[in-house]
């Protein structure tokens, strides 16, 4: 039996390697022979802490909340106390709750695209700043009411004026949270449904950048147009989350290094959510369904601490301005740094590419995965040392 050390456990191959013929007489080996070794590998890989990143991190103890008890289920069952208290929760958060904050959102909603609307129609000019800044902050304040999200501010005297802004990421009300409290213009994937509903009222009332994340020339043109706008320091600052995916929020990624190399100030934001409430993390829903489970937690509370603003030094990269950013925000945050690039999980989770050959390159490789994978399944019970 043969093992390996992963930086997290022990792992054990299943079976030592079985030569089919006596190496020492052929003097050759069969191409399976170090598939075991391979195996072993392969299983530390898929079990280390990148993948974790990307599922909902499960809390040390139970909060009420039916989708976090899986842990608990054998205890919520022998304990008829514990049920009872369960089953009220339930009946106040989707009796109670839901249809108050359905309600909210519907007007909020509506008051959002009208708002933007009439602001859009204003001429340009320091007026319809200082309008389009009022209208954003109140507008989400008031959805994120529906949504029950509670910010908690800290260290408001960094708050970004220009510039450009980055964030850890964990879900789409990233940016509806900072915007309680700051106006931003906004960076981000085009979409459609119910997000791209509040991205097209936003769109109404000032200088949103959206683009197409596979055409490399709509990634091109949006760097050029961040370019422009960080030097005019008459607009909103950027907001942007380098990660480029949503994360557990236990850890941060690497952050690509495109804006990194602007001669622009740099915001520092670090966002951290308290998951004894409920899970702001976004995983695998629609956004409408995600709000949906937003809005039967109890509440989604966070806190935002504003960094002071760094640049970049003449003799550094523009990558290593960007993990010096990171490394700040990972520290103020209390998260986890990781040098693995998001785009993992896009390239997993979201196949955006209409080119038919890769198409079906990435069908046939996703068949392939989840055929070896059945060989890389962990063995229960398996030995220690």
């Amino acid at each position: 039996m043969c093992f390996s050390l992963s930086p997290y456990r022990v792992v054990i191959s299943p079976e030592t390697p079985v030569f089919k013929k006596d190496p020492s007489k052929t003097g050759h080996f069969h191409f399976e022979d170090p598939l075991p070794y391979i195996s072993v590998g392969m299983q530390a890989i898929v079990e280390d802490i990148v993948g974790k990143t990307f599922t909902p991190a499960e809390l040390s103890t139970w909060n009420m909340l039916s989708r976090t008890k899986r842990k608990y289920k054998k205890r919520i069952k022998k304990s008829r106390s514990v049920t009872s208290l369960w089953l009220l929760g339930v009946f106040i958060r989707y009796v109670f709750f839901v249809p108050v904050r359905l309600v909210i959102l519907a007007i909020s909603l509506t008051t959002m695209v009208s708002c933007t609307f009439l602001v859009g129609r204003l001429p340009d000019g320091e007026f319809k700043k200082t309008m389009n800044a009022f209208v954003v902050c109140w507008c989400f304040d008031f959805v994120a009411s529906a949504l029950s999200v509670v910010g908690r501010f800290h260290d408001r005297q960094n708050r970004p004026t220009h510039g450009i802004a980055v964030a850890n990421h964990t879900s789409p009300i990233d940016s509806m949270v900072l915007a309680t409290d700051n106006c931003y213009d906004m960076v981000g994937q085009k979409t459609g449904g119910f997000l791209g509903v509040f991205m097209k009222a936003l769109s109404k009332s000032s200088t949103h950048i959206w683009f197409e994340r596979s055409s490399t020339s709509q990634r091109n043109n949006a760097l050029n147009k961040m370019l422009d706008h960080s030097q005019n320091p008459s607009l909103p600052p950027i907001l942007i989350f380098p990660e480029g995916a949503c994360v557990n929020n236990t850890s941060v990624l690497l952050f690509r290094k495109g804006v990194f190399g602007f001669d622009a100030d740099i915001y520092p934001i670090a966002v951290k959510f308290d998951r004894r409430y409920g899970d702001a993390f976004w995983y695998k829903h629609g956004f409408f369904s995600y709000c949906l489970s937003l809005m039967t937690s109890w509440a989604i509370v966070c806190d935002i601490w504003y960094l002071p603003p760094m640049r970049k030094q003449p003799d550094e990269s523009p990558l290593q301005f960007a993990g010096r950013v990171k490394s700040a925000i990972a520290r103020k945050g209390g998260l986890t740094e990781l040098d693995w690039d998001g785009f993992i999980k896009v390239l997993n989770d979201h196949d955006r590419h209409s080119d038919k050959k890769v198409e079906k390159e990435k069908t046939w490789l996703k068949k392939q995965q989840m055929e070896f994978a059945k060989h890389l399944k962990p063995i229960e019970n398996e030995p220690s040392i």
